[in-house]
């Protein structure tokens, strides 16, 4: 999917101010556990700053989640392992940011907050983006947070992000994906 040219053209200042925010705190809690090459951050926020904004996409491994004037920087997991670890080990998730949970079909979702510090709110999509649920999560509980409808999505961001940008269920979501590899 490609952003729309208005969005890029209107909101390209706004968004290098979250590349800048992200930039710099994922550079000051380090990489993810696992994450052995810290030289690709300085790529990644080369890539950000410097993009030109028409064609412009968000940096490897990452998706901008677009929710009208609302954008959210998101790390794309996408596989077994990268959907498993998720946010987990984080001692923050800056505002604009989050993950976004990509699965290859839409079912009834649901994840737990083992490990992860920060409390969260996931929002479901179904495979047109749409929220069908948004959910609270609390940081160390191992109980399930299941999804009301099938979704093939979710976002997570800081808890309470949502309800300030009033994201209810049922708003529709574009999202950009950045360029393949890692």
């Amino acid at each position: 999917m490609h952003a729309r040219e208005d969005f890029h053209k209107a909101h390209w200042h706004r968004l290098g101010v979250v590349f800048g925010v992200w930039a710099i705190s994922f550079a000051a809690s380090g990489c993810a556990p696992g994450d052995a090459d810290s030289s690709s951050v300085a790529d990644r926020t080369l890539v950000a700053e410097v993009a030109p904004p028409s064609g412009a996409l968000p940096p490897a491994g990452h998706a901008w989640v677009i929710f009208g004037a609302d954008t959210v920087l998101a790390e794309v997991a996408s596989t077994a392992d990268e959907r498993a670890e998720g946010l987990m080990y984080r001692e923050q998730v800056p505002d604009g940011t989050g993950m976004l949970f990509v699965f290859s079909d839409s079912q009834v979702r649901s994840f737990w907050m083992a490990n992860t510090y920060i409390a969260l709110d996931i929002a479901y999509m179904d495979p047109s983006f749409r929220i069908v649920d948004i959910v609270a999560m609390e940081p160390l509980v191992t109980d399930s947070y299941p999804s009301a409808a099938p979704a093939m999505y979710g976002l997570e961001v800081r808890q309470g992000w949502y309800a300030e940008q009033d994201i209810r269920v049922g708003a529709p979501a574009q999202i950009v994906f950045g360029v393949l590899g890692r």
